[in-house]
C-alpha cells in the first residue's frame, strides 16, 4: 500500500505553526516577512523528518510557473554523438530546480507542431528547439519564451541562438598545421577551397571554411584544393583522399570531420603513406572515433555539453527579460591535440 503524500497541514501541525507560516518557511520567504529563525529551525527540522515536498502543481498556481523547460529537437535525444548536449541542459536545469521534457521530431513538421502544442498545453516556462546539426530552420510562431540550440533562425526572429563558434574552430584548425611547420601542400577534403564549395544547407562547412581561409590567408597560404562531398561519410573520404592522390601528393590534410578523416586515413594507408610522417591530418568534431584511429587524430571539439548548458541558461535570462533579443551566443570548440600532426616532411 503506498503512503499518503506529506501534506502543508500535516507540517504545519508537526511544527507547532500556522499553516501560512509553515508555507512562508518552505518557500523561502519566512525572513523575509520576519519569521523568527527558531520557528524557521522547527518547521524545517519538521519538514525534514516528516519527509515533505511541497505540491508542485500547488505551487505553480501561486507563483504563476510551472518550473519546467521542454527540449524539442529534431534527432539529438536518441544520438549517441549529440547525447552530451541533452545531459548539458539536463543537469542546468537541475541546478535551478527544473525538470526538462524532452520531445523528437525525427524532422517532421507535423510531429514538431504537435509536440510545441503538448509542450504549451502543459504550461512549460520555455521552450529549447535543438538540432543535431547545426542548421538554419525556420522558426515556429508564437512559441513565449525560447532559444535555439545548435540552429540559427531562416527568417528575422527574436530568439537567442547557442551554436558552436565554427569559424573560430576553421581558424584553430589552420594554426595547427601553421604552428607545425606547413606552408604549402594544403588540400581539404570535404568541402572548399571556395566558400561556395560546400554541401546544401551546410552551415559548419562555410563557417569552417571562413576561418581556415582567413587564417591561411593571413600567413600567405594558399589552399592547394578542395574536394566537396555531398556527406561527410568515411565512404566520401575514402573516395575523395583517393581521387586528390592521383593529381597531387599533399603534405597536410584538413578533413571537415572525424568520419571523413577516418576515409583519408584509409586511403593515405592504401598509398603506402603515413601519418604523420608523410601527411598531417586535422579534422574537425571529436568525435569518439578520432582517439580510437592510429594514430590518434587531432580534432577540434564540437562543445555539446556546454551547449546545452548554455542553451538553458540563456533561457532563464531571456525569461526573467534579461537575454538580447535574436543574440547570437558562439560557444568555443577546443582544440584535441593528438598524434596525427607533424612538421613537413622534406
Amino acid at each position: 500500500m503506498s503512503r499518503r503524500r506529506v501534506t502543508l497541514a500535516d507540517l504545519a501541525e508537526a511544527a507547532g505553526v500556522s499553516r501560512t507560516t509553515a508555507s512562508l518557511v518552505m518557500t523561502g520567504r519566512g525572513r523575509e516577512l520576519r519569521i523568527s529563525h527558531d520557528v524557521e529551525q522547527r518547521v524545517l527540522r519538521a519538514a525534514a523528518e516528516l519527509g515533505y515536498r511541497p505540491n508542485a502543481v500547488s505551487v505553480g498556481l501561486r507563483t504563476g510557473t510551472s518550473r519546467t523547460i521542454g527540449f524539442v529537437s529534431d534527432t539529438v535525444a536518441t544520438s549517441r554523438l549529440a547525447g552530451d548536449m541533452i545531459k548539458g541542459a539536463l543537469e542546468a536545469a537541475r541546478e535551478r530546480g527544473v525538470m526538462l521534457f524532452i520531445g523528437e521530431t525525427e524532422g517532421d513538421p507535423e510531429l514538431e507542431r504537435g509536440l510545441l502544442h503538448a509542450m504549451q498545453d502543459r504550461q512549460v516556462d520555455g521552450l529549447i528547439l535543438a538540432a543535431m546539426y547545426t542548421r538554419t530552420i525556420k522558426v515556429p510562431k508564437d512559441v513565449g519564451p525560447a532559444v535555439l540550440l545548435n540552429a540559427l533562425p531562416r527568417q528575422a526572429s527574436d530568439l537567442p541562438s547557442i551554436v558552436p563558434d565554427e569559424v573560430e574552430a576553421g581558424r584553430s584548425a589552420a594554426r595547427v598545421l601553421l604552428e607545425a611547420g606547413h606552408h604549402d601542400g594544403v588540400h581539404l577534403i570535404g568541402a572548399g577551397p571556395g566558400l561556395r564549395n560546400v554541401p546544401p544547407q551546410s552551415v559548419a562547412a562555410v563557417e569552417r571554411l571562413m576561418g581556415i581561409r582567413e587564417v591561411l590567408g593571413a600567413a600567405g597560404v594558399k589552399i592547394a584544393s578542395g574536394r566537396v562531398c555531398a556527406d561527410w561519410l568515411p565512404e566520401h573520404g575514402l573516395a575523395a583522399t583517393e581521387e586528390l592522390l592521383e593529381r597531387h601528393l599533399p603534405k597536410a590534410l584538413i578533413c571537415l570531420n572525424d568520419r571523413l578523416a577516418l576515409g583519408a586515413y584509409q586511403a593515405l594507408n592504401d598509398a603506402g603513406l603515413s601519418v604523420p610522417g608523410d601527411v598531417s591530418v586535422v579534422s574537425f568534431d571529436d568525435h569518439p572515433l578520432a582517439s580510437w584511429m592510429r594514430p590518434k587524430l587531432t580534432s577540434v571539439a564540437l562543445p555539446h555539453y556546454e551547449l546545452g548548458r548554455r542553451a538553458v541558461e540563456v533561457l532563464f535570462a531571456q525569461m526573467g527579460d534579461k537575454a538580447k533579443p535574436g543574440e547570437v551566443h558562439r560557444v568555443p570548440m577546443p582544440v584535441r591535440h593528438r598524434e596525427s600532426v607533424g612538421p613537413p616532411r622534406p
